[in-house]
């Protein structure tokens, strides 16, 4: 396994604090153990990626896994913004939320996002779900370093 690998860090954006807590554990029991980072709102989203405020030292995520549905901030202008931002519009997003509204993912594609997943109703399709996108995503993707 590549020793890059290890460093990796994900940014998980996701205000439902028990699929935040499924998707750590998923990520935290790869061999890997990727670092993960959950923010709960688009507003601590956009200060973690800007460095801004108690974000000031962050480091720049390899992965976000974004949810729309978003206090304060929801996840489409969340998108918008990092797609419109020159030093953050590389990093991949992985918007994964309960929406199926057809004009959510055409918006979200619209917008840059990398996929579009509908997050699964039970915890064991969820985490499931959350394993194929690290597979894909952090084994077999190439991704651009910083």
């Amino acid at each position: 396994m590549d020793e890059g690998i290890r460093e990796r860090l994900i940014l998980v954006v996701e205000n439902n604090a028990s699929h935040a807590q499924l998707i750590e554990t998923v990520l935290k029991n790869h061999p890997a153990s990727y670092q993960v980072v959950i923010v709960c709102d688009g507003i601590q989203a956009l200060n973690f990626l800007q460095r801004q405020g108690e974000y000031q030292n962050a480091p720049r995520p390899h992965l976000i896994l974004l949810d729309l549905n978003l206090p304060r901030k929801d996840g489409r202008s969340v998108l918008a913004e990092i797609k419109a931002d020159d030093d953050l519009k590389r990093i991949p997003i992985v918007v994964l939320t309960a929406s199926s509204n057809a004009n959510d993912v055409f918006t979200s594609y619209a917008r840059q996002g990398n996929c579009y997943v509908i997050k699964a109703d039970d915890f064991e399709s969820l985490s499931a779900i959350v394993k194929r996108i690290e597979e894909f995503w952090l084994e077999i993707v190439t991704l651009p370093s910083e």
